[in-house]
């Protein structure tokens, strides 16, 4: 008889040991989980960025996944950050659409939350990984001096001063400009993404204000249409456009324009990933990861383009 209950725990004590060894090898092949919510993904900028994301993935072995809510609304962006809050990933990356989304990223009381791209008042948020974008337009102001005379007129063109990144580049800008001494003769916000409308706002400016010098945006969704219009015109004028997208650097590549700042959205992205690894690791991180802003001329123009190429291909 005792030599049976011997036999039985024996026998219980292997199982206990291979049922415990399975559970610590799946545990140990579980791979992090990231999730990032970003505003839209069809344009240029949000497809680079995503492509770095994508490239942090791989290199730190997570389970990531990029979403975009079906309309890029506060409350699209909201419902889909909602539910995947419900599927508790270990980190969630997002690029908020708006300080409206803060009550929303507050209530996200045992996940990890990274900003990414553009910064917003949220208490819980663990980090913001993206641009200075004060500096930024410190930066776009200096250069658009720099090809220009003290007491030369420009103008800044904008998108909604609600968008604080939009709101800093313009006063960064303005910082540099005034200590260079070129005037500000123009200022118009709110301008919307829409070609015929920016064209438009354009041939007004040229029309009411011809000796403008050059012309500073806050994105170069502004800054492309406002270089088509002034090319047709036969006005060569320098434009700064903020982002360092390709259809910018190809004009500077070409000398159309003679260079630009840009902001780097695919370390951007990976920088968010890596960022969140370190979270998950348990590591302190900075609350500000700065991705940086080159300056753009002809000369590293053909780098630029042969880089997103290779990873938009």
């Amino acid at each position: 008889m005792l030599k049976k209950v011997k036999v039985i725990l024996v026998v219980s004590a292997v199982i206990s040991v291979m049922v415990l060894g399975f559970i610590s090898v799946t545990l140990a092949d579980k791979k992090p989980t990231v999730v990032v919510v970003l505003k839209e993904g069809d344009s240029q900028y949000w497809r680079i960025m995503r492509a770095g994301m994508e490239k942090g993935f791989k290199d730190f072995d997570i389970d990531g996944k990029v979403m975009v809510p079906s309309e890029s609304t506060t409350q699209g962006q909201a419902d889909l950050l909602i539910k995947t809050y419900k599927e508790k990933p270990d980190v969630i990356i997002t690029a908020p659409i708006g300080s409206s989304l803060s009550p929303t990223l507050e209530s996200f009381t045992d996940v990890p939350i990274l900003l990414v791209n553009n910064d917003i008042p949220v208490k819980n948020k663990t980090a913001y990984i993206g641009t200075n974008n004060l500096e930024l337009g410190k930066k776009a102001g200096a250069f658009l001096a720099s090809q220009l005379q003290p007491g030369n007129k420009i103008a800044i063109l904008g998108g909604e001063l609600s968008n604080s990144v939009f709101r800093e580049r313009i006063e960064g800008a303005k910082i540099s400009l005034q200590n260079a001494g070129i005037k500000i003769a123009y200022l118009k916000t709110g301008i919307p993404n829409d070609t015929k409308t920016i064209q438009s706002v354009i041939k007004k400016l040229i029309r009411d204000q011809p000796d403008i010098k050059g012309v500073m945006t806050t994105h170069d969704t502004i800054a492309l249409p406002v270089i088509q219009e002034l090319k047709g015109q036969g006005l060569l004028i320098p434009v700064i456009g903020p982002d360092g997208l390709t259809e910018m650097v190809e004009l500077i590549a070409d000398e159309t324009i003679p260079g630009t700042v840009g902001q780097n959205p695919y370390d951007m992205g990976y920088l968010s990933v890596e960022t969140a690894m370190r979270v998950i690791k348990g590591e302190n991180v900075e609350k500000f990861v700065d991705s940086g802003v080159d300056i753009i001329i002809k000369e590293n123009s053909q780098h630029r383009l042969n880089f997103y190429e290779k990873i938009l291909k």
